[in-house]
């Protein structure tokens, strides 16, 4: 990779969203005088008798979880999405509204209360997968639903209200802007090449090989050449495949691998339980031909310089555009290196 791109300031096209991001790499050394987070070192039981998530304990609403061994899902107690949404809308000349429906599920990955997906096996995140794989498409087949967003958001920083390993699906009847953004720009390379705009963006990384941490025979992990958060990543398939269901039992495990890779080098970056968001994109069930999709997962982690000093969206990122100073290629050189 050129030198200019490590040492100048430039913008770097994001070619899922359409969007830009600004990098400045000269600023990666400026010294930190600002809030410094508690760093998640805390050590929690197996077993947590106060949780609301672990087997066999009473949810706030009464119900009581059964004695879960592997992946419990359950619809969401307090769901930002209800099923049963009276349909309406407001077009009062620039007052404008529309009624949203949808189900929002709770998965809970594990039901040891001290783990994550960094401590759990491949064997035991391919079991979260096909639950992945069971909801969306049971959740696809309802009428009202058009997408399926799987997602995870771990460690209190990221606004996380409750430690034991868990994510979330919430299922809408229209697509989410990060959703429309992608399905357009996939939709119009599709249109164009008749290829997979991903599937070429992937095999470029391949031949460079300056951005990829992590590679088995049906996936790649990578941090996007247009990334925003410090440390952000995503993994995509090597085969062009438009939804998760696509996936065989073997792609599954090969899957959950990735998954496991990432996520524990994040814990060996700054020595500590990693907060991020994570989520998949990937097709709507709107009943279309969506063969221009090519699904992935993406990893945004807060974290810039140590497990305290956290990246902020603030000022000229919420006015202009989103900016970073530790370039994607620093970014993968580090973390490559903490891959076993």
């Amino acid at each position: 990779m050129t030198t200019d791109l490590q040492d100048f300031s430039h913008k770097r096209f994001n070619i899922l969203t359409g969007e830009w991001v600004l990098v400045s790499p000269h600023r990666a050394k400026r010294p930190w005088q600002g809030q410094n987070e508690k760093a998640a070192t805390e050590k929690r039981p197996s077993h947590d008798a106060s949780c609301y998530l672990c087997a066999g304990n009473k949810r706030i609403t009464g119900d009581v979880n059964p004695d879960y061994q592997d992946v419990f899902v359950f619809n969401n107690d307090f769901g930002a999405l209800q099923s049963d949404s009276k349909v309406f809308e407001v077009n009062d000349n620039l007052l404008q509204a529309q009624s949203e429906q949808g189900i929002c599920k709770v998965i809970c990955f594990s039901p040891d209360h001290s783990k994550s997906l960094a401590d759990m096996d491949a064997n035991d995140i391919q079991k979260v997968v096909a639950i992945w794989q069971q909801e969306y498409k049971s959740l696809g087949e309802n009428e009202f639903i058009n997408y399926v967003q799987i997602f995870e958001n771990k460690g209190a920083v990221m606004g996380c209200s409750n430690p034991h390993p868990h994510g979330q699906i919430w299922s809408q009847s229209t697509l989410p802007n990060e959703v429309v953004k992608k399905d357009s720009q996939q939709q119009t390379y599709y249109s164009k090449n008749n290829k997979s705009l991903l599937g070429d963006y992937l095999q470029q990384e391949i031949d460079k090989k300056e951005r990829i941490i992590y590679e088995n025979d049906n996936f790649v992990v990578l941090v996007p050449f247009w990334a925003i958060w410090p440390f952000e990543t995503m993994i995509v398939p090597k085969e062009s495949q438009s939804t998760i269901l696509k996936m065989s039992d073997v792609q599954t495990l090969d899957f959950a691998k990735a998954v496991s890779a990432i996520t524990k080098a994040y814990d060996k970056l700054f020595e500590c339980s990693f907060p991020y968001s994570s989520g998949i994109h990937q097709a709507p069930t709107n009943g279309e031909d969506n063969s221009h999709w090519h699904w992935h997962m993406s990893f945004y982690p807060p974290l810039l310089r140590s497990a305290t000093v956290k990246k902020f969206m603030v000022g000229y990122e919420m006015f202009g555009t989103p900016q970073r100073d530790i370039t994607a290629e620093i970014a993968a050189n580090r973390l490559r290196d903490l891959i076993e």
